[in-house]
Parts: C-alpha cells; sequence; structure tokens
C-alpha cells in the first residue's frame, strides 16, 4: 500500500522534511521512495506542494499521512475535514461525594493507609522508648 508522508532531512535540532509518495511498510527515514511530490520546512513556515501529482498519487490508491492531509487540506489541493491528530484530554475526576477522609502517600508515593488527620500530627519519641 502507498502512503503519503514526511520525509525529515536537514541537519540536528533544525528539520526539513520531503513530502513523498513511499511503501507503508518502508521506513520513513530509509532514504527510498517512490516519488517526492513536496516539501516543507517548519523553521520558515515555506510549504511546496505538488497538487497535480498529489491528486494522481490519491486516484491511484495512495493513502496521505494525517499530517499530510490536514496540509492539503490547509492549502485547497484537496477537500473535506481535517482529522484530530492529538489525543483528547481526559476528563477530570468527580470528587468524592461521601463523607471519606483523603489518605496521605508515603515517601515513596505508596498510600500510607492513614487518614490525613492522624498522618499530619507528629511521632514524639519518649526517652524510655529511646534505650
Amino acid at each position: 500500500m502507498l502512503v503519503i508522508r514526511l520525509h525529515r532531512t536537514g541537519r540536528k535540532n533544525y528539520p526539513s522534511y520531503k513530502i513523498v509518495v513511499t511503501e507503508k511498510q518502508k521506513s520513513s527515514t530509509g532514504g527510498r521512495f517512490v516519488e517526492e511530490v513536496g516539501f516543507y520546512n517548519p523553521a520558515t513556515k515555506e510549504k511546496i506542494l505538488k497538487g497535480e501529482r498529489i491528486k494522481y498519487w490519491i486516484s491511484v490508491g495512495a493513502q496521505p499521512s494525517a499530517t499530510i492531509h490536514n496540509m492539503l487540506i490547509q492549502d485547497k489541493v484537496i477537500e473535506g475535514k481535517k482529522i484530530p491528530k492529538h489525543k483528547l484530554a481526559k476528563k477530570p475526576a468527580s470528587a468524592p461525594s461521601t463523607g471519606s477522609t483523603p489518605l496521605t502517600t508515603g515517601p515513596l508515593g505508596a498510600s500510607a493507609g492513614k487518614p490525613a488527620t492522624e498522618a499530619a500530627q507528629p511521632v514524639v519519641a519518649t526517652p524510655e522508648e529511646v534505650k
């Protein structure tokens, strides 16, 4: 199966990407691809897309990655809705409504098993216990 995706190039900490058509099983950094259909530099926001070639490869059956799909929609090469790339945030847990006391955590993060009111009291050793 063919896929249209980003191929990272550029020096360390300064990436630039080729937009390539390649086999899905091949490594994205392997260097071998079927055709280069564009270029993207995130530092300068420079973007070059060969729209006719991209439309051809999509008509042949190549699937764009989520990032490329969103990029093509943004530049109006294809039409459709953008694909959400990031996971949604988890909903906050509801607070306990029954009168339970929260447990404190021990020095290693494990629950001490004591209510917070008991754990907050300092432990004082008597001189007889020290001997």
